[in-house]
């Protein structure tokens, strides 16, 4: 559920899930799971270095 919203709603994003689905040609659900994974890894390596969410870092991942 939290990766519908962040493709609804963050730029990044939903940049990469259109990109995917439109320009590459996945399935939505397929394109879903991607962003899902890459929100995750991105997730993960705040958790890893003990930092806060900042949209501007999500642009260089």
């Amino acid at each position: 559920m939290l990766t519908l919203v962040a493709v609804k709603y963050n730029p990044v994003l939903r940049a990469y899930y259109r990109k995917l689905v439109e320009q590459q040609g996945k399935c939505k659900m397929v394109a879903l799971t991607a962003a899902m994974r890459k929100l995750l890894c991105i997730m993960n390596t705040m958790l890893k270095n003990n930092q806060k969410w900042n949209g501007n870092l999500l642009k260089t991942t």
